[in-house]
């Protein structure tokens, strides 16, 4: 079975990117390996998506808010998809990526806005976690192998309306 990169992109990289490049990496099987980046790095992941990736079985030394000029680099890995998790980094001029990896954006509420309890806010992070996981899941359960550049790129942005 080949295994994909995939690389979330949310503007801080604090919370929805970093959820995803732990689902991506710990629940699909081995199907994906999850990255994550940000325009502007907050500097630090949200206590809140830590908790959820560190229960999810994702190794906290792994965990950190990064710029997505690292994944420009010629010595990055090559990226398979890139989805964007919010609508700020949707909306911004990316780096070029290597090779020609399929888009979409996948745009959730950022959980890290939610006032409230410490359980009202870990609700809006489990929220986000679990509509992650349903796209993360659909995608996986695609024939990656076998879809032209053409129609999956249309059946990756399609998980949107999920």
């Amino acid at each position: 079975m080949k295994t994909y990169n995939i690389l979330f992109l949310c503007t801080h990289n604090s919370a929805r990117s970093v959820l995803g490049e732990a689902l991506a990496s710990t629940q699909t099987n081995g199907k994906f390996v999850g990255y994550s980046a940000g325009s502007t790095p907050a500097g630090a992941v949200n206590p809140f998506a830590r908790d959820l990736a560190i229960e999810m079985g994702y190794p906290e030394a792994k965990l950190r808010s990064k710029s997505w000029d690292e994944f420009a680099l010629p010595t990055a890995p090559k990226m398979d998809f890139i989805i964007t998790v919010c609508d700020n980094a949707a909306g911004e001029v990316c780096p070029v990526w290597v090779g020609t990896p399929v888009t979409a954006h996948w745009g959730f509420p950022d959980p890290s806005r939610v006032q409230g309890t410490d359980e009202d806010k870990r609700r809006a992070f489990f929220d986000v976690m679990l509509g992650l996981r349903q796209r993360l899941q659909l995608m996986a359960d695609l024939p990656l192998e076998q879809l032209a550049q053409m129609s999956l790129q249309e059946k990756v942005r399609e998980l949107a309306n999920v």
